[in-house]
């Protein structure tokens, strides 16, 4: 396909909570949205209604007639090479077949592109975000779960699977606890936000009055100078420098950028990352490693889903790495 800088994608965000959908141009700019709570606990029809509620929405759009493909960033396991799905949290949907749905929702002819919603948030903090400039990075979202993507050569580089960077799935500590994914000392059995707030409760930290055990409750402890759950946090970050750590070792990357709900805990989490990255990234070609806070936030997954579409299809210019 010839670049347009005039075409648009529609962007899917499909997750356990919500589907989301937008029109997005070549400036990263969401000119038309669409949202549905995703019934996570009814079947593989009912979620894909709603998935179709979101796409009609978009389609009655005045604008819809300029887009020029579709693009879709989901919660995983995702299979881009198949064009499936299989959402941990959407257990109606197992190898479902997302990519033919949405196409002939969307008229049939439409080029659709399947990634990861980690990929998805790394395609949007290359393209307007907090990675934009560099040629090799890794983005991260560390939410309920821990998730990440790609950039390599100043390309998205999401693998043949759409899954290449889920860096939550490295293991850091070889004799840890047994991650549901089935193996041990995961990234994200330590590092997760349902994770922080457990291992705080299990070392006696108590929440307030409010009763709130969430790991953001943990971080405002933490900030608080409460020492349980800074220690908690500390853990979490030693987790996930290690696995910057052996992420840059591996591609040479040049930034690390985090996003998601436990990134919102601020310097109670990237002070010691950044810090613990140290004792990790030792070599002179990974000890370089940049550690930043990502900067688009909620509207990541649509307009990482555009750039990926984008990618793929040689749509817009889309700036590559320095």
């Amino acid at each position: 396909m010839h670049t347009d800088h005039t075409g648009l994608v529609a962007a899917l965000d499909i997750g356990g909570t919500k589907i989301a959908g937008a029109l997005v141009d070549g400036e990263g700019r969401l000119l038309v949205r669409a949202q549905r709570p995703t019934p996570a606990r009814e079947g593989a029809a009912t979620v894909m209604a709603a998935v179709a509620e979101v796409l009609d929405e978009l389609a009655r759009s005045a604008t819809w007639s300029r887009v020029r493909a579709v693009g879709i960033g989901s919660a995983g396991p995702v299979d881009a090479s198949r064009g499936t799905v299989s959402p941990v949290n959407v257990p109606g949907w197992r190898a479902f077949p997302l990519v033919d749905e949405v196409r002939e929702r969307a008229g049939g002819l439409l080029p659709v592109t399947l990634v990861g919603d980690g990929v998805a948030m790394t395609a949007a903090e290359h393209w307007q975000g907090a990675a934009r400039g560099h040629a090799n990075a890794l983005c991260m979202v560390v939410s309920t779960g821990v998730g990440g993507g790609l950039v390599l050569d100043g390309r998205l580089h999401p693998g043949p699977t759409g899954n290449a960077g889920h860096i939550g799935h490295i293991s850091v500590d070889l004799d840890g606890d047994i991650c549901p994914c089935g193996a041990r000392g995961c990234v994200e059995r330590i590092a997760s936000g349902p994770n922080i707030a457990r291992r705080a409760l299990d070392s006696g930290w108590r929440p307030g009055p409010g009763g709130d055990r969430s790991a953001a409750a943990v971080a405002a402890a933490a900030r608080a100078g409460d020492a349980v759950a800074r220690a908690s946090f500390a853990r979490a970050a030693q987790a996930l420098a290690a696995g910057i750590a052996a992420t840059a070792t591996l591609v040479e990357i040049e930034v690390a950028v985090i996003g998601g709900g436990v990134a919102g805990a601020g310097d109670v989490l990237f002070a010691p990352l950044r810090e613990r990255l140290r004792d990790y990234a030792t070599l002179s070609f990974a000890s370089g490693v940049e550690v930043l806070p990502a900067r688009l936030g909620s509207d990541a997954g649509l307009v990482g889903a555009a750039a990926a579409a984008a990618q793929e299809l040689e749509l817009w210019a889309v700036p590559a790495g320095r």
